[in-house]
């Protein structure tokens, strides 16, 4: 998932320097679309690099899925961008691996790997499962209406808090060394806490800058020092590099395709919510563009830009990678910089593919230390946890709506702490909840449907 509050749209007027269908000249689009990358490239490639390491996957597979990772980013980049018939939503989006999988993906996996089952056989059901799930997505977008009276935004908040509070486990793992030094016996020792806290400490100080390209560059400069600072302690290693071929095609069904119906369960919520959070970042896009956000021309926009999210994940799943979502950093960069070219996102998505194209670049990004990346992506989960609260703000809290969130969060929470409650309940209804995300996300689907909006208050 995206790191942002998917369903705000900004309210001060931008003033554009490059409109919609501006064509600037080659060197200042490149220039453009490399502000772009400095703040959306790290989030791109970090829920791949996450599962791989927690699942075990070898370093020249997690290379080959951290390529693909951008190399299914710039192609769905390019056709939001450009549109070609019902597909795209024709303003510059850019696309990129969504943090709301990486949760239920890495819990699920690992459990399959602790029962037994070969890592490869693993990644083959979690594509499958992702392949299966994309159509839910390219369904949805025919059906928007009717899945918003649905899933209502007090629903979505309540299933993006419940992601980021689930992925904050996540976060400390790989704070901490990640699972690979709590089998070494050296998680949390002093200087995995020193690199994390680190990195953690500049993204902090950062944002403290006034400075535009500093502030939205934050994550991308305390990695880099946080590298520097595991260079001189002798922590980079560089296996992955050497590992690299000079050039890989995408290659379609890498590890074969299977599926598992108890990591599939936890996905249709999430697809579900993650087509809301892309109408919520389209419309965000739209107006910061000066373009309408309402009426055909906007329909059209969500349509295509959904359709798109269902389509690319099932590109994702083919060549061996995760499923991806608008990304609404980007909102934030165009407001910031008054670019908002979709011309300048065709360039943005010719560097994405290019660097998928060339493994030694994810050879690299492997080369990272895990508590460095973790003290990075602890702000990240947070952040998604914040943004469900930045949802929930935005809902009218009535007795009816704290009822409902009490309730989802009670269950979805619980279930995650305590996966033994489902232990004795029949095999195919412990498969779908034994996933705190599902779990709360069906309790909220259904207990909003099942309570009525507007509820009289009986008075004594």
């Amino acid at each position: 998932m995206n790191i942002h509050n998917p369903t705000a749209a900004p309210t001060r007027p931008t003033e554009l320097v490059l409109g919609l269908d501006d064509r600037p000249s080659p060197p200042i689009a490149f220039l453009a679309a490399l502000q772009h990358l400095l703040a959306i490239i790290v989030p791109i490639v970090t829920p791949g690099l996450l599962i791989c390491q927690a699942l075990g996957v070898s370093l020249r597979d997690t290379n080959m899925i951290v390529s693909m990772s951008l190399v299914i980013s710039g192609i769905a980049t390019f056709v939001q961008c450009r549109r070609f018939g019902p597909l795209g939503a024709g303003l510059l989006i850019v696309q990129g691996t969504s943090f709301n999988f990486v949760g239920p993906l890495i819990a699920g996996g690992v459990l399959m790997v602790k029962q037994g089952t070969p890592v490869e056989t693993v990644m083959a059901c979690i594509f499958g499962v992702v392949i299966a799930g994309s159509f839910i997505e390219m369904g949805l977008s025919r059906v928007l209406p009717f899945v918003k009276r649905l899933i209502t935004p007090l629903v979505t908040g309540i299933v993006v808090l419940m992601i980021g509070l689930t992925l904050i486990k996540v976060g400390l793992i790989s704070m901490g060394g990640g699972f690979a030094a709590m089998s070494q016996g050296t998680f949390a020792n002093g200087e995995n806490l020193l690199l994390s806290g680190v990195v953690l400490g500049l993204i902090i100080a950062l944002n403290r800058i006034p400075v535009v390209w500093v502030r939205s560059s934050a994550i991308m400069l305390a990695l880099a020092a946080g590298c520097l600072l595991a260079a001189w302690m002798g922590r980079l290693d560089f296996a992955g590099v050497h590992q690299a071929a000079w050039f890989q095609a995408p290659v379609p069904f890498h590890f074969g395709v299977d599926f598992s119906w108890s990591l599939f369960a936890p996905m249709v919520v999430i697809y579900l919510v993650t087509s809301l959070e892309a109408i919520g970042d389209i419309t965000a896009t739209s107006k910061i563009s000066r373009q309408p956000i309402e009426g055909p021309l906007w329909m059209e926009r969500i349509k295509g830009g959904v359709l798109v999210n269902g389509v690319n994940s099932l590109l994702a799943g083919i060549f061996n990678t995760f499923p991806s979502s608008v990304f609404a950093q980007n909102n934030g960069i165009i407001q910031l910089t008054g670019v908002a070219s979709r011309h300048v996102g065709i360039y943005i998505a010719a560097v994405l593919v290019l660097l998928g194209l060339f493994p030694t670049v994810a050879g690299v990004i492997q080369a990272v230390p895990e508590p460095v990346l973790g003290g990075a992506v602890i702000v990240m989960f947070g952040a998604v946890a914040a943004s469900g609260i930045n949802i929930l703000a935005g809902v009218h809290l009535d007795r009816r709506a704290l009822l409902i969130i009490a309730i989802s969060l009670a269950l979805g929470l619980g279930v995650s702490q305590v996966p033994e409650f489902v232990t004795h309940m029949p095999r195919a209804l412990a498969d779908v909840l034994e996933s705190g995300v599902a779990t709360g996300g069906i309790c909220a689907v259904f207990l909003n449907w099942l309570l009525p909006e507007r509820q009289e208050e009986i008075i004594d």
